[in-house]
């Protein structure tokens, strides 16, 4: 039964779609949202179309950005010659929190699933290979930090990285965040001191 009004009730199946919201959030969100002043609703709603307009993957790393480039690769104080691989943009900013990580990032946008139909082309692994090695065939990147999740897709992804690029038979030293991470845990939602550990504690792969 609608009991607000189809407008009201669009607005609540609307914001109920967005993942980690369910019907009652969505719906407390909804009166807040009507009960705000309207200048303030558009300024939302105006934000929202223009991140999805403007928002891409950074055409270095894969994460998102509104720029060619995202400000860490663009940023002339980080190593560039050390990459650490993540699933997500949300992983990349849990790193960045610890505030001692100093390299770039390479984001995949997922791991491999063959249960979820997911596999390496549907990651960005290409994208990783052309990183790593110049047009002479030397390689660019000294150290990879493979900081995907604990889980049994991010460790399935963290062995299928490793074996491919160690076929390119570049000397490339290849290291795994350390123990510390929880089992099936993930990573943005660990906290700092846990994810500094792990990062000091990566051990060779």
């Amino acid at each position: 039964m609608d009991y607000y009004g189809s407008g009201i009730s669009k607005l609540i199946e609307s914001l109920s779609s967005l993942p980690g919201i369910g019907r009652k959030s969505a719906q407390r969100l909804a009166f807040h949202i009507i009960a705000m002043p309207k200048e303030q609703v558009k300024a939302i709603a105006d934000s929202l179309v223009e991140a999805r307009e403007k928002v891409h993957f950074c055409s270095s790393c894969c994460t998102i950005t509104d720029s060619e480039i995202c400000p860490i690769c663009a940023s002339s104080k980080r190593n560039h010659r050390q990459i650490m691989i993540v699933e997500n943009s949300r992983d990349l900013a849990a790193y960045e929190k610890t505030g001692r990580y100093e390299g770039v990032y390479h984001v995949l946008h997922g791991s491999i699933s063959p249960m979820l139909g997911v596999g390496p082309n549907d990651i960005r692994l290409k994208e990783l290979l052309m990183r790593l090695q110049d047009e002479n065939g030397d390689a660019k990147v000294d150290e990879i930090i493979i900081a995907t999740g604990s889980s049994v897709e991010g460790e399935s992804t963290a062995m299928y990285i490793v074996k491919l690029v160690k076929t390119l038979g570049l000397p490339i030293r290849l290291t795994r965040i350390a123990t510390g991470v929880p089992v099936g845990g993930d990573i943005e939602n660990i906290d700092e001191v846990t994810l500094e550990r792990a990062l000091s504690g990566r051990t060779e792969v």
